[in-house]
Formats: C-alpha cells, sequence, structure tokens
C-alpha cells in the first residue's frame, strides 16, 4: 500500500459522513505495498480503512468488494466494505460497495484488529491453513466471475518487459520456468484442479493476529485486490511460499510447512491431482511474484510512500522450489 493520490481531510470527511461512519477524527497514509492509495480513518463510530484503486476499474472492482462482503457474511474474518446508505441513489457505474475521490474507484472497509505477524511460528501458519481452506469452501457459491488478472495471460505478456533487465541466469530461469508453466496449464492434470474464487496474495502482511506466539488468534485478512478465480492449489502455494520459508534463502521450513498443509487438510482435503500438482504450483506462485516484482523495481510508478520490494527474493524462492521440490 502506498499513497499515489492525496485525499484532504475534507474529501474524507465529506466521504465517511456520507456512508453513516461518524464525523472523521484522523487521517493519516499507510507505507508499504505498492498497488493502491491507502489511509487509515478514525471517526466517532470506528476505525476504517479508505482505498483508491489506481489500476483497477469501477467495472472490475465489484468482484473484489462483494467476494469480500460475501466472505464475511458466511464468518469469514475479512474486512467488511460499508455501503451506501439504503435509499441513496447509485450514480452510473458504481456499485453499492464502490464510490469514486478524484475519479477513483474507492472503497472503505472496517479496520481489522490486531498485527501481522512477519516472523511466525509454526502456531500462525496452522490459523493460516485453517482460515484459508475455510475461506475457498465459503466462496464455493460466490456467483461472481473475474479471472486471475495476474494469472498465466500476464506471465506471458510481462515477461517478455522485464527479459531487458536481467542477466543470462536470470533470463534463460524465466523462460524455462514460463514454458513449463504454460505446459503444465495445457495438461489434463490441471484442468481437473478444484478451483474458484481466491486471494491470490495472502503474504505475511495480509493477516492480522491478537494473542501470544504459543497461541495466537487470527483475526482477519486483508487486501483481497488481487483476488480472481484461479485454483485453489495455487493460492495454497502462495500462501506457503510466504509463510512457510526461510526469508534470507528462500528454503523450505519444514515445520511451518507441515502446520500449514495439515491445518488446511483438516478442511479441506487435498485431492489426488492437487498432490501431484503442488511442486509445479509452488513454483508458479515464486514466478508470479518474481515476475511482478521485476515489474515494480524496474518500472515503477511514482508514489509518496512506496518502497518496491526486491524482486530477487522469489528468484531465489524458485530455485529452492525446483532445487528441493515439496511434495504433499
Amino acid at each position: 500500500m502506498a499513497v499515489y493520490t492525496e485525499v484532504s481531510e475534507d474529501e474524507a470527511r465529506a466521504l465517511l459522513q456520507r456512508l453513516g461512519l461518524g464525523e472523521l477524527t484522523a487521517l493519516r497514509g499507510i507505507e508499504g505495498g505498492i498497488e493502491n492509495t491507502n489511509y487509515f480513518a478514525s471517526t466517532t463510530e470506528g476505525e476504517w480503512v479508505l482505498t483508491l484503486f489506481e489500476r483497477l476499474t469501477h467495472a472490475q472492482l465489484p468482484f473484489y468488494l462483494h467476494l469480500m462482503k460475501h466472505l464475511a457474511q458466511h464468518g469469514v474474518p475479512v474486512p467488511d466494505p460499508q455501503a451506501k446508505p439504503a435509499g441513496l441513489p447509485v450514480p452510473p457505474g458504481e456499485d453499492d460497495l464502490l464510490h469514486t475521490l478524484h475519479g477513483k474507484p474507492t472503497a472503505v472497509v472496517n479496520r481489522l484488529r490486531g498485527k501481522s505477524e512477519l516472523s511466525p511460528g509454526p502456531a500462525h501458519c496452522a490459523a493460516v491453513g485453517d482460515m484459508l481452506a475455510r475461506a475457498h469452501l465459503a466462496a464455493r457459491d460466490y456467483d461472481r466471475r473475474q479471472p486471475n488478472l495476474r494469472g498465466l495471460a500476464w506471465w506471458n505478456e510481462t515477461v517478455p518487459v522485464v527479459l531487458p533487465f536481467l542477466d543470462e541466469s536470470q533470463a534463460t530461469l524465466i523462460r524455462s520456468e514460463l514454458a513449463y508453466q504454460n505446459h503444465v496449464a495445457a495438461g489434463s492434470a490441471y484442468a481437473a484442479l478444484p478451483r474458484g474464487a481466491v486471494h491470490a496474495d495472502l503474504f505475511r502482511e495480509n493477516v492480522m493476529f491478537e494473542g501470544t506466539a504459543e497461541q495466537p488468534v487470527l483475526t482477519g485478512f486483508f487486501d483481497f485486490y488481487f483476488a480472481g478465480v484461479d485454483t485453489w492449489l495455487f493460492d495454497l502455494a502462495v500462501t506457503l511460499n510466504d509463510w512457510a520459508i526461510d526469508l534470507p534463502t528462500g528454503a523450505t521450513d519444514p515445520a511451518r510447512t507441515a502446520a500449514l498443509l495439515h491445518a488446511y487438510q483438516a478442511v479441506r482435503p487435498l485431492t489426488d491431482a492437487e498432490r501431484r500438482l503442488l511442486p509445479a504450483m509452488l513454483r508458479a506462485g515464486a514466478l508470479r511474484f518474481w515476475l511482478s516484482r521485476l515489474w515494480d523495481f524496474h518500472l515503477p510508478r511514482e508514489a509518496s510512500l512506496l518502497k518496491p520490494h526486491d524482486p530477487r527474493h522469489f528468484e531465489r524462492v524458485l530455485r529452492q522450489r525446483l532445487a528441493a521440490p515439496l511434495t504433499a
């Protein structure tokens, strides 16, 4: 999250008042991430997150916002988008959960309790695995459809753009992996994978906890704006690639991996096809985020609080997934 578009207190106050969320008492930009403009807003009625979307459109956003609303209504702890009051007209091109500031689509959600755990242990990973499986099952009857916009089609488009920034070894690796992922996606085993609406970005900073290190309580997960319809296995792989690895090396952490997988499968056991393709999807997840970090690092947009991530991290993860495939 960063600040690309400056929002004044008067602008934020007017929107929050229209939504019946109280009087603004404090507003501050949020540092971190790279996609959207985000502010914490405090009012007399509670704590909120105000997001202006810098890339996603008014037409795309209802998928994400209604997915969050759907999960919240099914007991999954996620931010609940705030709707326009009943009877308030919805302007053309908007949605009852979608608003506009500075001509950009805007959402307001409740701020989750707790804090992110950037050095998780097995207990944190177990809580994440459990809740991810519950979210997958809860979204089975979510009827809106939108593809993962950072899926295979985007990888095929983006690899040629980032190749000039790579050395020979990196270029060989990224071309080879892209060819492999196209091969996997064309196979019958991949077609058999269960799928539905997925988060696709469930990193450590996107999950909140209370409690102790030994007995953490997961209070929610957020930042659904990379969500889309994809395989549940890809979502699980993206999660494992962040929560269950050693950050300096990208190597698998066996204890955290086992905890996350066991908790996930206690809610939703993996199918035979998913077990066979887990190593391939772990590689896919690493490729996806290596690519997006290369894009953001070498082709950045201006933002007042922007800190692009080091793309070499997910290059290391991919090399580790190739050298030591994980089986379920």
